[in-house]
């Protein structure tokens, strides 16, 4: 790009930001209040706080116009359900009595009545909660929250744009209520909405907002002309109203497409566009439809949902071409950075200089305030910031860290038959029957036991050297042995050891193989109060030893009864680290399915008979655009082969799943070849039973009874109502019970008492069906 100054000077800006605090603040609170250790007054407080403390850092970074409305106590999908009026009929009395109890018990239920259902955010591990709307539904506008914060950032002297769901991503985003026919189409309700969402601009505007933000991902999906069409009444609607703010609506995560046309032809004032991944196809399209005369284009050149630092000449390129092509251009993340940690200067035990590849929410911050001023002064006032930005991408390219050659040489060497079973299923499922002897409808859970204080007191202990590695091993054999003795106590089938070692089922193998980098701060919100860190996966990737073998047998020594070797798969690695963008995914993800195969092997021969390989992003990574679909899911469902196919006939290999569209991906699930899978299946209704039934799924299954992620205990009656619902879509004879997911997150009193209603359930059903057979 030239030297040369843009003509007006562009504005750095962001989508959103982390919502946790430094020290993960939000969390603490919130999970106080619910257990009554925090009042309601002392959570909004933190909560203001925590804004006050986001707006401020952004500010000093240099950042121009700053979010509000991004913030969320759990999650941003819900907050606009409340913002429309859209509260199911069975939480009306909830939030009617309390408006902060309400919402917590939208998203996590209570013991009488469900939540709301929770899926994946797009190709993200972020979890929002499903609108659930009817024929019925009408809207009513309350921005009480989003005038509230936008005054707050006004009062403290920011330059502020709130940030809403946009109306067509929201009806999109949204499912049939409950009793309403699967038919519904929520997106026939958008002339509701519309007038709610023009009340709550006109509220925006008159508390003070210059412009606001909305946001519709899903038009970078396939959409069809009937989406578009209403896509370009919406903001022919919206841009003609009075008294509004300038509406800028944003996209991200991929290519707008033919989105692209309906927008720029509409009266809102400023597009925003990812310029990262999809950079070539947006500057195509964009330069198809004549640019953005007299409009803003918010620039998202800088990737906001990886970890790595930018190529700083890369992005001034792109927007140099940005600057004939629209009125101004401004420079942003590619989306939120919601979905990146905090701080990487925090990563104090990692080696600097890798460090210095490393951009979470503040480092990218500074690289867009960077950016922005390249483009408005010119390249030479940034000419230290390119030099130091030259340097470190030409480190980690010449890295050693990042070139293994034994690596490379055995991928390479991966042939057909190295992702393929020894035997079909029909003869592996006689020989695996034979060996494990399990009951109809065999009972088990997925994995992970609750994670107690204890337990991460225990490991809190080691890392500061309170005890001593034996000390600590003595407490994990001592929590494996309770777990296994309650299991078999309550007559679960098939045992787990519970997992007491394992901080996370990413984190526990990223520190185990070569390649990975692990944080100390990196959290990043999963769902609500749920954060995880996922490791930086950095280079190439093997194993030097045994993973899980030691307590996967400490335990099967405890029983009788088949204990499950428990390991994550190769795509879920991927998906839930950052994971490195300097060659193609397949070729990361055959890495680590070598590296896993090497468990499964060594699992098997420890005499594991029972091993899951656990994938529940296979569908969450799912690219977003039909046309990607086929590639993906090629290499995906590879990886998982070539981690598993190399056991014998007779050892029974599971997989699972959890919260997302499982229609989608039927057929990859059943490429997987894996014998068992089980799959959330409590909170929408038992849907994917009849997924899997109307592709002649011809496996085992195990569609959950139970929804981990709320506190509430399903009765035994209610696990044996959804087991019925499973029979009538899947053969007893291949179905498994289990909860939909971990157990990592729950308390041992209510673990105890829904294991113990979810075997009670199958006992009942098991005895119903051998009674109907005789």
């Amino acid at each position: 790009m030239t030297s040369k100054p843009a003509a007006a000077a562009a504005r750095a800006t962001v989508y959103g930001y982390p919502r946790q605090g430094r020290n993960r603040e939000l969390k603490k609170a919130v999970e106080g209040y619910w257990k009554g250790g925090v009042s309601a007054e002392a959570l909004r407080e933190t909560a203001a706080d925590l804004r006050r403390s986001n707006w401020r850092q952004l500010a000093d970074a240099g950042i121009d116009e700053v979010p509000t409305g991004d913030f969320s106590y759990y999650d941003h999908v819900l907050d606009t359900s409340v913002m429309v009026g859209a509260v199911p009929a069975r939480h009306r009395a909830a939030v009617a009595a309390d408006a902060l109890d309400g919402y917590f018990a939208m998203a996590r239920g209570t013991q009488d009545v469900a939540p709301l259902e929770m899926t994946k955010w797009f190709d993200t591990n972020y979890h929002y909660l499903v609108p659930e709307l009817g024929p019925d539904t009408f809207f009513s506008a309350d921005s009480t929250r989003q005038v509230a914060e936008l005054k707050e950032a006004l009062a403290l002297g920011h330059t502020a744009r709130p940030v809403l769901v946009g109306p067509v991503t929201y009806l999109l985003l949204a499912k049939p209520a409950p009793g309403v026919a699967d038919d519904f189409q929520p997106l026939t309700l958008l002339d509701r909405l519309l007038p709610v969402y023009e009340r709550v601009l006109a509220d925006l505007r008159a508390a003070g907002a210059e412009w606001v933000q909305l946001d519709e991902p899903a038009l970078v999906q396939d959409r069809t002309p009937a989406d578009l069409n209403a896509a370009a009444r919406a903001y022919r609607d919206l841009g003609s109203a009075g008294d509004r703010p300038k509406l800028l609506v944003a996209s991200y995560f991929g290519r707008l497409g033919d989105a692209l046309q309906v927008l720029a032809a509409a009266p809102v004032e400023g597009l925003a566009l990812d310029f990262t991944d999809a950079a070539a196809a947006n500057l195509a399209d964009l330069a198809a439809v004549g640019g953005l005369p007299g409009k803003r284009l918010v620039a998202g050149v800088v990737n906001g949902r990886n970890i790595w630092i930018n190529d700083h000449q890369k992005a001034l390129t792109t927007l140099g071409t940005l600057l004939g092509l629209a009125d101004r251009v401004d420079v942003a993340a590619s989306c939120s950075l919601l979905h990146v940690p905090l701080d990487a200067a925090a990563e104090r035990d990692i080696d600097p200089q890798l460090r210095r590849w490393l951009a979470f929410a503040r480092q990218k911050t500074g690289e867009i305030t960077t950016l922005a001023r390249g483009l408005a002064q010119g390249t030479g006032a940034i000419a230290a910031e390119l030099a130091a930005n030259r340097a470190d991408l030409a480190s980690r390219a010449s890295s050693a860290l990042t070139h293994d050659p034994a690596v490379r040489a055995r991928t390479a060497a991966i042939t057909d038959a190295d992702g393929r079973r020894s035997q079909p299923y029909a003869q592996r499922t006689a020989a695996q029957r034979a060996l494990l002897s399990l009951p109809l409808l065999p009972t088990t859970t997925i994995g992970s036991f609750p994670q107690t204080n204890e337990l991460r007191a225990a490991r809190a202990d080691l890392r500061a050297g309170r005890i001593d590695a034996v000390g600590y091993e003595d407490r994990i054999a001592a929590e494996i042995r309770e777990v296994i003795a309650f299991q078999a106590k309550v007559g679960i089938d098939v045992l787990v050891h519970g997992e007491p070692e394992r901080n996370d089922m990413v984190q526990y193998f990223a520190e185990r193989l070569t390649g990975y980098l692990a944080t100390q701060h990196g959290w990043v919100q999963s769902y609500g109060t749920r954060y995880v860190r996922p490791p930086v996966l950095a280079g190439d990737i093997s194993r030097p030893e045994p993973m899980t073998v030691r307590w996967t047998t400490y335990a099967q020594a405890q029983t009788a009864k088949p204990v499950k070797g428990m390991l994550t798969g190769p795509v879920t690695m991927l998906a839930w680290s950052f994971v490195r963008d300097d060659q193609p995914l397949g070729e990361t993800a055959r890495q680590v399915a070598l590296a896993l195969r090497d468990e499964v092997d060594d699992l098997e021969a420890a005499g594991t008979s029972v091993i899951q390989v656990d994938e529940p992003a296979l569908r969450e990574t799912l690219p977003l655009r039909a046309a990607d679909h086929a590639a993906y899911l090629a290499w995906a469902t590879e990886s998982f082969r070539l981690t598993t196919s190399g056991v014998r006939p007779d050892t029974q290999i599971h997989t699972h799943m959890c919260y997302a569209e499982f229609g989608d991906i039927v057929r990859a699930i059943d490429d997987l070849d894996a014998d068992v899978i089980s799959l959330e299946a409590a909170r929408s209704h038992m849907r994917v039973a009849d997924e899997l039934a109307a592709h002649g799924y011809p496996r085992e299954a195990g569609p959950g009874v139970w929804d981990i992620h709320s506190p509430r205990v399903p009765s035994a009656g209610e696990a044996a109502a959804l087991l019925r619902k499973g029979l009538a879509a899947i053969p007893a004879e291949r179905l498994w019970v289990n909860p939909d997911c971990g157990l990592k997150t729950r308390g041992w009193p209510e673990t105890r008492a829904s294991l113990e209603n979810l075997v009670a359930a199958a006992r009942e059903v098991r005895a119903d069906l051998t009674t109907d057979r005789s």
